[in-house]
């Protein structure tokens, strides 16, 4: 058989390399008032062509590259194919988001091919070196996407907060791989798996693979590592927020599997029990402090905890079955959170302002379609039967059953119990009416989102346009005279790219909750040929 030539392996990870730089070339070859709109469809295309050389890969056999750096197998093509295609849709949604008359429209889109690319190499790494990398050039792009509305005071804050809390991440992760090599005399992840036994310094070894712990968990906002994470989904635009919780996350899942699974499967007494205590506490935290939240943003941003803990359920099982159900809820997730981004994106209109419970109320009536799509990805989140969310929250529960960490799945089941209550209520009122008898009135975290008082809800309410309304709380005591006219006025639009995206989001989460065999035969195999 003739050797795979070594670019194959990485062929995805080539072109979105490409499609960045294709994109930042014509980008300064245009003049300054020249539309740039297209350039997400340049990196769209460059993506979808990725998404393909992904699924080519399929055809090749299972091997290394790169003097043993990169990997091509089952694996890497699951999280490459999931990738793509997330990264697909969110390039979708910031074609329908980012304002016409952006200057900066090209380099949003090589970013975001940029950090694809990234963690595309980082699924694909079985080498340290080569993941601190890939790790790094997905969070530098992820960093600058957050603060990308700059003209607003929570874009910036949300980049500092991710980027000097990344930063110390990324020395725990460093100073890890540092030890695991000193203990090792490698930093090869097949190699290390070898030479874990012999190693003569093993509280040295278990002192790396601490570190190393950390500054993965941070990148999948696992409590306690997880204060960054409700700023940063707050501040950062809603398409660079779903694409954090989604692309980000299963890059940092996957180099967490590859590297506890294949380097130090033999200590699995040792993590097991810490991969516990962080898995119990993301359920926990996730749930319970979702509950008290009123910005959506944020209340998403703890649901993300509480998924990663479910996640680590999977993880902390070390199993078959453990790592299997783990990649088949990434895989329902990613599309459950970057549709949901997709609502909350389109409710809070330019700006991203609108993003108080309060102005979802109503939401039913004034766009019937979106509040079904977005009730819909709320139950799969919430792991209702027929959509993948049920069936993802199934197995890495069944798995850790079997794992023996009975007291852990029984916590799992509780907060799911805990986490339908915030979806349930969010899901209510989009179908509540605007003003009905009992509505409460939202708060608000800043000072130009004050309540009015009652008797101001006669003002003028300001037409459907590119600016919000500045007072949206007080939608909730306007007097009973009008309530047609203001739910009218408030009418929602939804472009067409973006129904789309939402198409594929929500047809993927009914029609693999009520056919899963397809996905579940994918992460099945993927994880035969891993463990």
């Amino acid at each position: 058989m003739n050797p795979v030539p070594d670019i194959f392996r990485i062929l995805p990870e080539v072109i979105l390399t490409l499609t960045g730089v294709a994109v930042m070339l014509i980008d300064a070859s245009l003049p300054p008032g020249f539309p740039r709109r297209f350039l997400g469809w340049v990196a769209a295309i460059g993506t979808t062509i990725a998404l393909w050389a992904s699924l080519w890969q399929l055809s090749l056999p299972q091997g290394t590259g790169f003097h043993g750096t990169v990997e091509t197998s089952a694996f890497t093509i699951f999280f490459h194919v999931l990738i793509c295609g997330i990264v697909l849709v969110a390039l979708l949604l910031s074609l329908d988001t980012l304002p016409e008359d952006s200057h900066h429209q090209g380099e949003y889109y090589a970013l975001i091919t940029f950090g694809a690319m990234g963690m595309c190499l980082l699924t694909g790494a079985v080498e340290l070196l080569v993941v601190f990398i890939a790790l790094e050039i997905s969070s530098i792009a992820t960093y600058i996407l957050a603060g990308y509305r700059k003209q607003t005071a929570r874009g910036p804050e949300a980049a500092i907060k991710y980027f000097l809390l990344g930063s110390f991440a990324t020395a725990f992760l460093l100073y890890g791989v540092a030890l695991i090599f000193g203990a090792t005399g490698t930093t090869q992840i097949y190699e290390i798996a070898r030479a874990v036994p012999l190693a003569v310094n093993q509280p040295l070894l278990i002192a790396g693979m601490a570190l190393m712990l950390v500054g993965i968990l941070f990148k999948v906002s696992a409590a306690p590592f997880h204060v960054w994470t409700p700023d940063v989904y707050e501040g950062s635009p809603s398409p660079v927020t779903g694409f954090m919780a989604a692309v980000a996350k299963a890059g940092a899942f996957a180099a967490l599997l590859r590297v506890f699974i294949s380097s130090f499967g033999t200590l699995r007494a040792d993590w097991q029990p810490i991969v516990w205590g962080l898995a119990f506490l993301s359920l926990l935290v996730g749930a319970i402090v979702a509950l008290s939240q009123r910005d959506v943003k944020r209340m998403m941003a703890y649901s993300s905890i509480n998924h990663a803990g479910f996640i680590l359920l999977g993880v902390q099982a070390a199993t078959v079955r453990g790592v299997s159900a783990a990649l088949y809820y990434l895989f329902a997730y990613m599309f459950l959170v970057i549709g949901s981004f997709a609502v909350i994106g389109v409710v809070a209109r330019n700006g991203d302002i609108g993003n108080q419970l309060s102005d979802y109320r109503g939401l039913a009536r004034r766009q019937p379609l979106l509040a079904l799509a977005f009730a819909i990805l709320l139950l799969g989140q919430a792991g209702a039967p027929f959509t993948t969310g049920f069936l993802a929250k199934f197995q890495v529960v069944a798995a850790s059953v079997d794992a023996h960490s009975y007291v852990l799945a029984v916590v799992a089941m509780v907060t799911a119990a805990i986490a339908t209550f915030f979806y349930l209520r969010l899901a209510i009122t989009m179908y509540s009416p605007v003003g009905a008898v009992g509505d409460e009135v939202e708060g608000s975290d800043g000072p130009d989102r004050s309540v009015t008082a009652p008797e101001t809800a006669s003002a003028p309410v300001a037409s459907d346009g590119p600016s919000r309304l500045p007072e949206p709380a007080s939608l909730a005591v306007l007097t009973q005279e009008a309530p047609t006219e203001a739910v009218e006025e408030r009418r929602v639009y939804v472009p067409g790219l973006t129904w789309a995206a939402l198409t594929l989001c929500v047809g993927f989460t009914v029609v693999f909750g009520i056919y899963p065999a397809p996905i579940i035969n994918f992460a099945h195999q993927a994880t035969l040929l891993f463990i």
